[in-house]
């Protein structure tokens, strides 16, 4: 059993950053996050597996927000430039203990195996 704990989210003004955080409790191999913003369906944002290749970006993001993960602390970070309104959202981390397609995975095509409880990302215009 992996518990997740997301940390980070809050209030910034459009054209901001935050940086938000994933601790795991024990090693995941597949780590992705999701967001979900009142009144729509649940969205993959970026994912990455902890083998080198590149991380997914779901198109919304790219060229804004950077994953990465630190394996000897279990921490997946998630860097958010460029802030949009439109990025307002919860924020969650989900996890795999198998290797994921990435691509399949940050697309929810998979069945999420470990949900943190997320954490909220306002962006106010």
């Amino acid at each position: 059993q992996v518990q997740l704990v997301e940390s980070g989210g809050g209030l910034v003004e459009s054209g901001g950053s935050l940086r938000l955080s994933c601790t795991a409790s024990g090693f995941a191999y597949t780590v992705g996050w999701f967001r979900q913003a009142p009144g729509k369906a649940r969205e993959g944002v970026s994912c990455i597996n902890n083998v080198d290749g590149n991380p997914y970006y779901a198109d919304s993001v790219k060229g804004r927000f950077t994953i990465s993960r630190d394996n000897a602390n279990y921490t997946v970070y998630l860097q958010m430039n460029s802030l949009k309104p439109e990025d307002t959202a919860i924020y969650y981390c989900a996890a795999s203990s198998v290797p994921r397609a990435l691509r399949v995975y940050c697309r929810g095509w998979y069945d999420i195996e470990y949900w943190g409880k997320g954490t909220p990302v306002t962006v106010s215009s």
